[in-house]
């Protein structure tokens, strides 16, 4: 019992820390590029797009290509589907401003110690975190599986974008985050050439397959704005990451003190 809640414990610290940094960043990096798209989006009508993807990046927030922007891996908040329609059929959303800021935190936090839990669990099977070092490459892990990887085929997406059915997407990218935590796993702790073969094989097999793509790329957005969000997104979420993986090994290394593991911590 000792172990899940160390584990619990560092993961809810280094989660609200890299959270807050996330949904501060996002603030000044990704929310006014979505607001810009939104504009297009309202000027062409109302393009339904079906934001809903897997979880991410992130920007998260994802780490995924979409999700409401305050989400660790999101990519995009969705615009109302037609901007003529009474206010009363739209959905509620969070009021611009510092409601939709809090929100924003919130969500990321929750997404951060999502993935603070992942991390921890996982390094601990590796012998753990041990300093800010350590969780810095960590970290450098966790974007390339959850950010990196899925959106080599799956990009951030701006309100607007067209994208393929949701559940073909989301299989994917569940897909390439698990081959691709896999390959690097194989390479860091299994030292053989057959093994490194099949790990490179695994990392590079999903975009040999191909993520799901839509019919049509037509879309009001200029191809500027959204190679600005990309590179936001991008960064955002390899920062998260940083931090994410560098307040763990700092949580951990201060509070097992001389203990090898977690479980023998936190007595």
């Amino acid at each position: 019992m000792n172990l899940f809640r160390n584990v619990v414990f560092i993961a809810a610290i280094a989660g609200l820390v890299a959270g807050v940094i996330l949904a501060c960043m996002q603030a000044y990096a990704t929310v006014p590029l979505i607001l810009k798209a939104e504009v297009y989006e309202q000027a062409g009508g109302g393009h339904k797009h079906d934001h809903a993807a897997a979880p991410a990046a992130a920007d998260t927030t994802a780490m995924s290509t979409a999700a409401p922007a305050g989400n660790a891996m999101s990519t995009a908040a969705p615009a109302p589907a037609e901007v003529t329609a009474p206010a009363k059929d739209e959905g509620w959303a969070p009021a611009d401003g510092f409601e939709r800021f809090a929100f924003s935190v919130l969500a990321n936090i929750v997404t951060g110690i999502g993935f603070a839990l992942i991390l921890v669990a996982v390094s601990e099977f590796a012998g753990g975190i041990g300093n800010w070092r350590q969780g810095v490459f960590w970290g450098l892990a966790g974007f390339a599986v959850f950010t990196l990887a899925p959106g080599l085929g799956l990009p951030p997406e701006l309100p607007a974008m067209p994208a393929a059915d949701l559940l073909p997407r989301q299989i994917w990218w569940w897909a390439t985050v698990a081959a691709t935590a896999a390959g690097l796993g194989l390479i860091a702790f299994r030292k053989s050439l057959p093994l490194a073969i099949l790990a490179v094989a695994l990392i590079v097999a999903p975009h040999i397959v191909g993520a799901p793509q839509p019919d049509s790329f037509e879309t009001a957005i200029p191809e500027g704005l959204h190679h600005q969000f990309v590179v936001a997104v991008t960064v955002t979420n390899l920062v998260f990451w940083l931090v994410l993986g560098a307040v763990v090994g700092v949580v951990r290394g201060r509070f097992t003190g001389t203990a090898t593991s977690l479980r023998d911590s936190f007595a």
